[in-house]
């Protein structure tokens, strides 16, 4: 830009120079070239609230990628922010750590950056992907347990042809309620291979159970395994499959489940619609299920503000999916507030939820409005070591590894997506991280591995 050629013989320039303060070198270029903190944000992928700190020196301002992108987007010579020229850009730092063959491990300042990390930051975000570098010592990823993608034909012949599964055991309370619970671990552990397996035959356990004469405690668990069984079409992309099963769900709930089983079900429901496209119809599903709730005191307080929470996150995720900016902010503040009431996080009937919850889902709000850098930002507030299941750990590393690819940085959403893969292999198996990975093809020479990973999750095929 011809406006900022000027500014290198400035008195004001100089002595940033002199003091070598990157951000107030920046700021002296972006005004030199009339171009407003929200403009500069946009293109970069920070919020002009973390610029603005950066440029007074309230944040550092250190990320080699951030300071490429601000100065070729100022049209800065590097080498005044202390970068190599263009036509020689450092290296990616490759993500195998050599001491440990075959092993992955996730540099957290190289992920992350330093924006803004103050030593007990860096110690807390350490400890989050302790799970991450130290499992890398158990060796490779069994090829099993990547190859292939999970059949649903077993729910399918249930739920479309009415052939229902050979139930293994007697329709007895315990039995049923022992199926309810395993499915809830088999999804929170992320082995969909074994849950697709073996949800229809314990569905038609505890269809048996109602015609043995138990029908609340059937209702009750049919509507929590089909519940499941949607989360996990959802999972796989099999979104005409998850309208039925979340038909399903509620139908075995209204027959004579509890409140909480009814509000659950609702809740597929409405992320079935939203699969569909239907936003707006999402949204109000959800939220008039969590005004029932709020108005229902028969369930215990722990439990509700579990359920409650988990409705308006939801409905604050499908608002942000429709482009409801407002909308999306609202409804994840009574989120918030239900999480605050509950004040921590517990996993309760199979549902996890609490302030880090709310925090993931401001993670996937702000990457689908468009705001990469505050999507960094709330991730960095997330301690992994207290998400109670490696679906959680694994949808984490996901939704970051999904905001740095939107904000350009590939080498970033490598490493997420490796930590991903790392905590539970067949998530990423899914649709949406094929995706991202076909875009990082594209970076093969300085990624290394990036073409084996693809390979791993289905991205080649």
């Amino acid at each position: 830009m011809d406006a900022t050629r000027h500014l290198w013989h400035s008195a004001a320039f100089r002595d940033a120079l002199d003091r070598r303060d990157p951000g107030a070198i920046v700021r002296l270029a972006r005004r030199a070239s009339n171009i407003t903190l929200a403009e500069l944000g946009a293109a970069v992928g920070y919020t002009a609230a973390s610029l603005s700190r950066m440029e007074r020196g309230k944040q550092p301002m250190r990320d080699v990628l951030l300071l490429g992108q601000i100065a070729e987007y100022l049209d800065i010579p590097p080498h005044f922010l202390g970068l190599a020229p263009r036509h020689g850009r450092p290296p990616v730092k490759p993500c195998i750590d050599q001491r440990v063959p075959g092993a992955t491990r996730v540099d957290i300042q190289a992920l992350f950056g330093e924006e803004g990390d103050d030593a007990l930051r860096r110690r807390e975000l350490m400890t989050t992907l302790v799970g991450v570098t130290t499992g890398a010592a158990l060796g490779p990823v069994p090829a099993s347990a990547n190859s292939g993608r999970t059949t649903l034909s077993g729910l399918e012949e249930l739920v479309l042809h009415q052939r229902a599964a050979k139930a293994t055991t007697e329709p007895t309370a315990a039995a049923v309620t022992a199926a309810v619970d395993a499915s809830r671990t088999d999804f929170g552990a992320c082995r969909y291979d074994a849950l697709a397996r073996a949800l229809p035959a314990r569905i038609t356990l505890a269809h048996a159970l109602d015609s043995g004469g138990g029908r609340e405690l059937a209702a009750t668990a049919v509507a929590e395994l089909y519940t499941t069984a949607t989360c996990l079409c959802i999972k796989f992309g099999e979104d005409s499959l998850a309208t039925v099963t979340a038909d399903r769900a509620v139908t075995a709930a209204l027959a004579g489940a509890d409140a909480l089983t009814v509000a659950e079900a609702h809740r597929m429901v409405s992320s079935a619609w939203r699969r569909q496209g239907h936003y707006a119809r999402a949204v109000d599903i959800a939220v008039t299920a969590a005004e029932r709730l709020t108005a229902d005191r028969s369930a215990p307080e722990g439990e509700r503000l579990s359920v409650l929470g988990n409705l308006y996150a939801t409905a604050a995720y499908t608002a942000a999916k429709r482009g409801d900016r407002h909308r999306a902010h609202d409804l994840i503040a009574e989120a918030r507030a239900a999480a605050g009431r509950l004040g921590t996080d517990a996993l309760l009937r199979g549902a996890v939820f609490g302030p880090t919850q709310v925090a993931l889902h401001q993670i996937s709000i702000s990457h689908l409005l468009g705001d990469a850098g505050q999507a960094i930002d709330h991730a960095r507030q997330v301690d992994t070591a207290v998400l109670p299941t490696a679906e959680r750990k694994a949808r984490y590393w996901i939704d970051v590894a999904r905001s740095f690819d939107q904000w350009g940085k590939p080498d970033h959403c490598y490493r997420a997506l490796l930590a991903a893969e790392r905590t539970a292999p067949q998530e990423v198996r899914r649709d949406s991280v094929r995706a991202v990975t076909s875009g990082l093809l594209r970076y093969d020479r300085t990624l290394p591995g990036v073409r084996a990973f693809a390979q791993r999750v289905g991205a080649l095929s």
